[in-house]
């Protein structure tokens, strides 16, 4: 199996938009779910730091996670646009 980690600071007036997006059946899930060998997507809240967020994408390996980025790189793009005000700060982790 393979996963992405990506660590998310949250502007506080967009934490429901932002869980709505990167949750579990959320528009990253929506596009992910295209893919062939995607497995899921889990968005943990920190109780420690409000507004802190981690997101985990698995996949079934690497491959499928590369072709994916590859075959849909313009959506993915466009999300992450659309996304970018939700946040203060992100930082991919694995």
């Amino acid at each position: 199996m393979f996963t992405t980690v990506w660590k998310f600071a949250v502007r506080p007036e967009a934490v429901p938009e932002f869980e709505r997006h990167y949750g579990p059946e959320g528009t990253w899930t929506s596009l992910f779910r295209k893919a062939h060998g995607y497995l899921g997507t889990e968005l943990y809240r920190s109780t420690a730091h409000a507004g802190e967020y981690l997101t985990i994408d698995r996949w079934i390996d690497a491959a499928a996670y590369r072709a994916f980025r590859d075959e849909y790189a313009a959506e993915y793009e466009a999300i992450d646009r659309a996304c970018e005000e939700l946040t203060e700060a992100e930082e991919k982790i694995a």
